[in-house]
């Protein structure tokens, strides 16, 4: 049975501010360079048996594999299809708006000019399976929409539960296939 880990990047400015980030590309903060490092750190205390890190090519998972890798010396490889969804209109919105809240329960929306969350998890089972199907043990580094739909890959939840779902910047979980 094999294993995968998952992280959410460092934080970001516009987490602060409390916007959705979505498929804009914004940069970490000091302290997100940090919670990257300190997860390298724990990683490489913990010995997790990682053989690669994917990661999405927005800059703000980009930074923080490379700084997870500079600490652990695992290798890095982009993945494309881990980048978070473009929620369209909504990109640097507030994360609360009630507006927001609604709309992201509609799977099928593709907000405008975005993605829809079919078409997200549509791409990211699909890298799933083909790393079920291998043999290495990677370490995904993306963003909190990208979490959701990996965790719906394992996990059944409820299409509240699902919007619900968040994590912490550079919170690590691993998954069994």
């Amino acid at each position: 049975m094999g294993t995968v880990y998952f992280t959410r990047h460092g934080q970001t400015v516009w987490n602060v501010e409390n916007k959705i980030c979505g498929a804009t590309d914004i940069p970490l903060t000091q302290l997100g360079h940090q919670q990257a490092r300190a997860l390298g750190e724990r990683l490489l205390a913990e010995q997790c048996p990682i053989d690669r890190i994917l990661y999405s090519p927005l800059i703000r998972a980009a930074e923080t594999a490379r700084h997870i890798a500079e600490v652990t010396g695992i290798p890095t490889q982009p993945e494309p299809r881990l980048t978070e969804q473009n929620f369209g209109i909504y990109e640097s919105t507030p994360r609360d708006g009630m507006e927001f809240r609604t709309a992201k329960t509609q799977f099928v929306n593709s907000f405008g000019t975005g993605e829809s969350m079919l078409r997200v998890a549509q791409r990211i089972y699909n890298l799933l399976d083909e790393l079920k199907a291998g043999r290495e043990t990677c370490l995904l580094v993306a963003h909190n929409g990208i979490a959701r739909v990996v965790r719906s890959y394992f996990v059944d939840m409820t299409n509240a539960e699902y919007a619900a779902y968040g994590m912490h910047n550079c919170e690590i979980v691993s998954y069994s296939f």
